[in-house]
């Protein structure tokens, strides 16, 4: 056994906790108690098919039942396509990671139950892989054979190399001959053969499964090509952690699924010559996105996460990373998670320190990461909270959102990042995926091009905190990334757009100034969505969404035209009402409405500041304390923008010089 020798096997016996056990047993309950089934063919597909069209969530897995699907919302049973062939996905998901776990349980307990079962799904499989037909058409993804897509052939073949790890020494040769020929050395070949030269988290774990099945089997040719070629583990690190740390995609859950798929192999790896350990970026992916972390206690939903994803929870990461790189950032984390769950989980178990001491709490933080491209600022008194995205494009897993606003006030998240849902699900490309379901601007109803915003100024003062930012697709192409991509942006929409965002935080409110020239006079929106209800008055007239594309679902609509200064309240769940103030530098019209919330089963309030003008201003005051108004907002044609800022500790006049891009006192 590579996975550990035998003075750490008997430790981890001795220290391994009846609750482990049973944990172990119920989590492979229907593996154990079910006859050994594997797909007679290729018809396994993708599991992220298996979700409810209309709610987004994910349905109800019946292992004994894989022809009727239901909905946990309402019940809704979903049969045919694509429903069937997901659910021999999650059979596969279920056996591969039995195949780890009981491999464990007979480690830790020797009971020959879990050798014999192990061994049968590994036999089963091996018998069968072969012969299964290479097959997918899952977007950006490559084949698979098991499944319908590489990523999840990988993932299934690190837990059979894990398993397999396990009781190798306990099973016949002929046994081990037929499933490292068969199955473990054939996944490796068909892994080397459909890896993609491109940056992202599938060709990571699909490295970590060549590189794993590499050390078990002690071959070089694996290892090599895992860990050193082009497109290897070292060149992803190398090109796909950027600036401060943050892996390229953008996605705090992309972020972490390369992280675990880099810490699966480096588990192994970690005591030879084949190490990560001597690449800087792996120590810097494990710490960065900690400096995100919101007032709520979650991490943001940027670009592709699915909800729930956001949650600092990964003890499987910070476990082996703390012992590692003992960091006190990753030792807050573990505080973290154990504040609210007992220390009593395999990676505590299995790689962990042996006592974590108390420190201070992991929090939120006030930071500025040019390169990476977020800024947050927080209140530790108010617990108010906001990050401003002015990221690079990460490919596939990106929205198409520069210059995104989230707000959290009090703890609460008030304008949100929404993330999305299963990517088989229609409300993933055709509605969370956009421009216009986030806080930022909108042309023609079109997606935003990739840009790699500037940042034009960022001053911190006693005072204010001030992050001027600036999106321009007059001058530049759309941007490369080298990682698959499908074109779902409007160039032509955006070719005459340059798109100016400035935020002031200042004495509990956010001052979010937006300047867009519009040389072509398209139709620009800037959108905010609002997790709270409209308290409109008898000037709104309603209307039908007037919305085309992803806001065509809209519903109890309302407009108000030709404004140039207008207050919005909002009820806010357990909070008091919610108050924005905008203001315009010509009239425009104000539109609202609700569409899906994440997960869809509620609705979020939307505001959208529509014109068609060649050089539109809007100064949006988002009060975050109750306490704050503005007045006399004045614009020196594009060159300044004056206001009166009152709170209840005085007034104060402003003056923001575009030109010079700083904050005065006037």
């Amino acid at each position: 056994m590579l996975q550990f020798n035998d003075e750490e096997i008997l430790n981890i016996r001795a220290h391994v906790t009846s609750s482990i056990i049973k944990k172990l047993k119920q989590d492979n309950d229907i593996i154990l108690t079910s006859d050994t089934l594997v797909p007679p063919d290729a018809r396994s597909s993708w599991n992220l098919y298996y979700y409810c069209p209309h709610h987004g969530v994910r349905l109800t897995w019946n292992r004994y039942n894989s022809t009727q699907h239901a909905c946990p919302i309402d019940g809704e049973v979903f049969t045919g396509e694509p429903y069937n062939s997901a659910w021999w996905r999650w059979l596969n998901d279920l056996n591969s990671k039995a195949c780890y776990e009981l491999g464990l349980l007979w480690q830790l307990t020797q009971e020959p139950i879990y050798l014999e079962k192990v061994k049968s799904i590994l036999l089963e499989y091996a018998i069968r892989y072969p012969h299964y037909e290479v097959h997918g058409d899952i977007p950006y993804n490559g084949p698979g054979k098991i499944n319908a897509q590489t990523l999840c052939e990988a993932n299934c073949m690190i837990n059979f190399a894990r398993g397999y790890d396990f009781i190798c020494q306990d099973i016949y040769e002929f046994e081990r001959e037929k499933i490292e020929t068969s199955l473990l050395r054939e996944g490796a070949e068909f892994l080397i053969q459909n890896r993609t030269p491109q940056l992202h988290n599938h060709e990571i774990k699909i490295n970590a499964a060549v590189g794993i099945i590499g050390l078990i089997l002690n071959d070089s040719r694996y290892i090599s090509f895992a860990l050193i070629s082009d497109y290897g583990l070292h060149y992803q690190l190398n090109h796909g952690c950027i600036g401060e740390g943050m892996w390229f995609e953008g996605s705090i859950h992309y972020h972490y699924d390369a992280l675990q798929s880099l810490l699966a192999y480096e588990k192994i790896a970690y005591k030879t010559q084949h190490s990560l350990s001597i690449n800087p970026n792996l120590l810097k992916m494990l710490k960065f996105p900690l400096n995100l972390i919101m007032s709520n206690g979650n991490l943001p939903r940027l670009n592709d996460c699915i909800a729930g994803q956001e949650q600092v929870i990964h003890s499987e990461v910070f476990e082996f990373g703390f012992r590692e790189y003992p960091f006190e950032i990753l030792h807050k984390a573990l505080q973290y998670i154990y504040s609210q769950e007992e220390r009593n989980n395999l990676e505590a178990l299995l790689y962990g320190v042996e006592t974590l001491k108390q420190i201070k709490n992991l929090s939120c933080q006030s930071s500025h990461h040019p390169d990476c491209g977020y800024t947050t600022e927080y209140s530790s008194q108010s617990r108010h909270f906001m990050l401003l995205k002015h990221a690079p494009f990460g490919g596939e897993h990106d929205h198409y959102d520069r210059l995104n606003l989230i707000l959290c006030r009090h703890g609460y998240e008030i304008l949100p990042d929404l993330g999305t849902t299963g990517y088989g699900a229609n409300l993933h490309y055709d509605y969370y995926k956009n421009s216009a379901t986030h806080n930022t601007l909108v042309v023609n109803e079109a997606n935003q091009p990739p840009n790699t915003p500037k940042v034009l100024n960022y001053e911190k003062t006693e005072h204010f905190t001030l992050i001027d930012t600036l999106a321009d697709w007059t001058t530049t192409s759309v941007e490369n990334v080298d990682s698959h991509t499908i074109v779902q942006w409007d160039s032509d929409a955006y070719r005459s757009i340059s798109y100016r965002r400035t935020i002031i935080w200042v004495h509990g409110c956010v001052i979010d100034i937006s300047s867009v020239h519009n040389n072509e006079k398209n139709d620009i929106a800037l959108h905010y969505l609002i997790r709270g209800t409209h308290n409109l008055n008898s000037d709104w007239k309603t209307i039908a969404s007037p919305f085309k594309h992803a806001l065509h679902r809209l519903a109890n609509c309302h407009k108000l035209d030709q404004v140039i200064e207008r207050g919005l309240s909002y009820k806010i769940p357990q909070q008091p009402n919610f108050h924005q103030q905008v203001h315009t530098n010509s009239p425009c019209q104000l539109v609202t409405g609700y569409g899906p919330d994440n997960p869809a089963t509620s609705d979020i309030a939307y505001l959208a500041i529509r014109s068609k003008q060649p050089f539109f201003s809007s100064l949006v005051l988002h009060d975050l304390s109750g306490e704050t108004d503005i007045s006399d907002v004045k614009w020196q044609t594009n060159e300044a923008i004056y206001f009166t800022l009152r709170t209840d500790d005085g007034q104060n006049n402003y003056c923001f010089d575009f030109t010079t891009s700083t904050l005065q006192i006037v």
